[in-house]
């Protein structure tokens, strides 16, 4: 126990306080931190700091999106090419660096893909083996619009009514063997829409 006599006594005084502080236990010392911490004000505090070491401003850079409906004309049933008409819509693409273009069919008896463009015998393969898959023989139950309908549906789930295709450097980055095709399941499934989103800079 300290008695402080009356008067100043500097040295007394010190020495007192340096004992107490030995004194005082760890939960102390952290609610001690923790009050500085408390009244930091850590916004000016970056403010200066940035300012020491002239940390230019962060901005992340813009890059646009662009959508557009294309229409393709009715085709037959098969599969059939459609790289020039979807890049011939798509003027944008040749001025995009590095992005992705997305395409979505609006449709449930037709599908996109990705597959050889070289061998013609290629698409009529495709065909013939999705055909065999999803037979119009089988006893389906949906049948109001036609045998060829439900079918169709099969093989749009099968294959899927979207794609994404990278961009670089102002082209679609495909192999070199590969082409986008329409898979069109009905015998006269009529005009397609197909929905282009393009992202990149």
């Amino acid at each position: 126990m300290w008695v402080t006599p009356s008067g100043n006594f500097p040295e007394l005084k010190a020495q007192r306080w340096q004992s107490w502080g030995q004194k005082r236990s760890p939960r102390a010392h952290q609610l001690d931190i923790s009050f500085h911490r408390k009244n930091l004000n850590i916004p000016k505090l970056l403010e200066f700091t940035s300012q020491i070491l002239f940390i230019p401003p962060f901005r992340l850079p813009i890059m646009p999106w662009i959508q557009r409906e294309i229409e393709l004309k009715a085709q037959p049933r098969g599969f059939h090419l459609i790289t020039r008409e979807i890049v011939a819509a798509l003027p944008e693409i040749a001025d995009i660096k590095v992005g992705l273009l997305h395409l979505f069919l609006k449709h449930t008896s037709a599908a996109l893909t990705i597959n050889e463009n070289a061998d013609a015998d290629v698409p009529l393969d495709l065909e013939s083996s999705f055909s065999a898959l999803a037979p119009e023989s089988f006893p389906h139950r949906h049948t109001c619009e036609g045998p060829d309908d439900m079918p169709a549906h099969v093989k749009a789930s099968m294959i899927g009514c979207a794609q994404s295709i990278p961009i670089t450097n102002g082209q679609l980055n495909l192999g070199t063997w590969q082409g986008i095709y329409l898979c069109e399941h009905r015998n006269h499934g009529g005009k397609r829409k197909v929905v282009a989103t393009i992202w990149g800079e």
